[in-house]
């Protein structure tokens, strides 16, 4: 399998709903075409660096995913067919790319993410705690 990432330009008019289901319904059909989708990133609602279909913001997602060619050749087809599509670009990131070995790598990076935010927060706990002890030892209340 391939490693594609493609970013896409949705119209800034739709609702948050809206917005929902034209990721999930190109993610669907990555899925259905026995491909992978690695991750989903909505980047939100900028302004495009030129006038796009009469438009000038515009709602960015990337989406990196692993697939065959003619995945990538669907997906494309399907980008020029909807309406809320502005514009969209794929890159190629890797010719030969193990998807299980991808995912693995992915959910360990994810769970040493987690790891860290729970040590912030608990350090964070606990500098409040520590603050608050001091200030009754020195009598402050």
């Amino acid at each position: 399998m391939r490693q594609y990432e493609t970013i896409y330009i949705l119209k800034p008019s739709l609702s948050e709903e809206a917005y929902e289901e034209v990721i999930g319904k190109f993610n669907a059909i990555i899925e259905k075409n026995q491909g992978l989708v690695i991750k989903t990133e909505p980047w939100g609602e900028r302004t495009l660096a030129y006038e796009l279909k009469k438009q000038m913001k515009g709602y960015y997602v990337l989406i990196e995913y692993c697939g065959d060619a003619a995945l990538t050749e669907e997906l494309e087809r399907l980008f020029r067919l909807d309406d809320t599509v502005l514009k969209y670009q794929t890159v190629k990131l890797s010719d030969q790319v193990d998807p299980e070995a991808l995912l693995k790598e992915i959910k360990a990076t994810a769970g040493e993410t987690e790891e860290k935010e729970t040590v912030q927060e608990d350090e964070a706990a606990d500098d409040t705690t520590d603050s608050s002890t001091e200030e009754v030892e020195n009598g402050v209340q």
